[in-house]
């Protein structure tokens, strides 16, 4: 009796996985790395403090934040807090010992007006904008002027300018003047790193899902598959899903930007083609779908029917079967 095959060694799981997760690991790690650098590098940009103006004792503070970019209005909303310093204030800077005047540029559409020894609160301002245009989103820049210069009692007292973004969805730049005694700066908004990252992201992304749905078509097509409803439904589903997907485009863009003309509208009508095209293909008769082969010429067999003197080597074999055939009776 022959002997049980050896059976086989077990194989040891966590030495066949470890070559995939070690470089997986390691793509995490460098991917978890660069976000965070980036995050924390936008966010010290973001908290920047830019201070322009005079440094005097007696002085009055500006304050202004850029709390919002309305794109498509041209219009920055800036607020702004006045703070009165040494003589000029009372109450630790709370309220002015005289009436106080704060012009603007003519960028600001309006200007501000504080009574005396009344305390001073946060107004919010409207900034026009120059420059740029929404269809470029993301890659949109725009440009204004801010200048502040103050009124105490009818007479111009020093100011100073505290400038800070507050929006997410721009990266603010300030270049004051060369004297740098004076309270003005020109700004230079632009779409934040985070959305520039994530808008690129989403025409990769539509691209993808392009890519995807037309290979699935060619499949179907070019072997005939027919009416595969559930390809079909996936086609209609990413053909509405990517309007979704594009209207959550951070700062709500509007129809016809760079997103759409770079990536979505060819995306969606590369999707929608490929879903007409496979129907088209499928409700087609089978004969205009498939070309008839032509069909084998039948095979001829030939046979001698002549007679003929039968070869020797037959003889021989003849007679050694006969001779076998007396020897085993």
């Amino acid at each position: 009796m022959a002997p049980p095959p050896p059976s086989p060694r077990p194989r040891r799981f966590g030495t066949s996985i470890l070559p995939v997760l070690l470089p997986l690991a390691v793509l995490i790690l460098v991917a978890v790395s660069v976000g965070s650098w980036l995050q924390v590098s936008e966010r010290e940009a973001n908290d920047t403090v830019h201070a322009i103006g005079s440094q005097a004792a007696d002085r009055v503070d500006v304050e202004a934040t850029v709390q919002s970019v309305d794109a498509a209005a041209r219009e920055l909303v800036l607020r702004v807090r006045v703070t009165p310093r040494g003589a000029l204030g009372e109450e630790d800077g709370t309220a002015p010992v005289a009436d106080l005047s704060l012009q603007t540029s003519v960028a600001t559409l309006s200007d501000l007006a504080f009574k005396a020894h009344e305390r001073l609160a946060p107004k919010d301002v409207q900034v026009a904008t120059t420059g740029g245009s929404v269809g470029d989103y993301p890659f949109d820049t725009y440009e204004t002027d801010i200048e502040f210069w103050a009124l105490l009692g009818g007479k111009e007292v020093p100011v100073r300018m505290l400038l800070t973004n507050n929006s997410t969805l721009f990266s603010v730049s300030a270049t004051p003047p060369p004297s740098g005694q004076e309270a003005v700066v020109a700004l230079r908004l632009s779409r934040s790193p985070s959305l520039l990252v994530f808008a690129i992201f989403m025409m990769v992304v539509m691209w993808a899902l392009a890519a995807s749905v037309l290979l699935g078509a060619w499949y179907l097509t070019t072997r005939a598959k027919g009416l595969v409803w559930p390809a079909m439904a996936w086609m209609a589903a990413t053909l509405f899903a990517l309007a979704a997907f594009r209207n959550t485009a951070p700062g709500t863009p509007p129809i016809g930007c760079v997103i759409d003309w770079f990536a979505f509208l060819w995306a969606e009508t590369v999707i929608a083609l490929c879903l007409i095209t496979v129907v088209v293909q499928a409700s087609a008769p089978p004969s205009a779908r498939t070309t008839p082969t032509p069909p084998e010429p039948p095979i001829t067999v030939h046979r001698d029917t002549e007679p003929g003197p039968r070869p020797s080597g037959s003889r021989e074999r003849a007679g050694q079967g006969s001779r076998c055939s007396a020897s085993t009776v």
